[in-house]
């Protein structure tokens, strides 16, 4: 998969193992973002780049990376290969530049290649820039989960997010003339 667009010149395309260092510092500095505008470090910054190394090293290939001028400017991955969405980081100096829009079309294309029909994905509820940025793509939220996080001592508050991938066919209602 490669998919090149834009003047700038964003390219779209498949991880390699040689990508897992920058993917993982990418992780972390827009993971910081995100965490400070929702007041919650707490003393996460090792854990969190430790956890980023070892699922960028042990999943890097179910992560699709987008491209400026050939420097990586971000990433997403689908851990499991399915309709979910399991990470998505844009780094922040390349935020609001529509690399995000030109990774999430091609990661959105390829679930549907493979057969699902809709996408879904997850974040903190309070990252607003996030959920803004999903629901300008046609995302809609459909649950608020709460649950215990040992590590930070406190409940995390958690969206998820899905979009519909193909029309649905028009339903027909009873005695309704064809």
């Amino acid at each position: 998969m490669t998919c090149v667009t834009g003047k700038d010149r964003a390219i779209v395309r498949n991880a390699r193992g040689d990508d897992v260092d920058i993917l993982a510092e990418i992780g972390v500095r827009a993971w910081e973002k995100a965490m400070e505008s929702i007041g919650e470090m707490v003393d996460m910054r090792g854990s969190a780049r430790e956890a980023f190394v070892n699922f960028t090293r042990s999943s890097w290939l179910t992560i699709t990376v987008v491209e400026q001028v050939g420097t990586v400017a971000g990433w997403a991955a689908r851990e499991h290969l399915d309709e979910l969405i399991s990470d998505f980081w844009i780094d922040p100096q390349y935020q609001g530049q529509g690399l995000g829009k030109e990774l999430l079309q091609e990661v959105e294309a390829e679930i549907l290649r493979q057969g699902f029909e809709k996408v879904r994905i997850e974040t903190h509820a309070q990252n607003n820039e996030a959920i803004g940025f999903f629901e300008k793509h046609g995302y809609a939220i459909h649950w608020l989960s709460v649950a215990y996080s040992p590590k930070i001592d406190r409940d995390v508050q958690s969206v998820g997010l899905s979009k519909l991938l193909v029309e649905a066919p028009p339903s027909v209602s009873y005695g309704q003339e064809f």
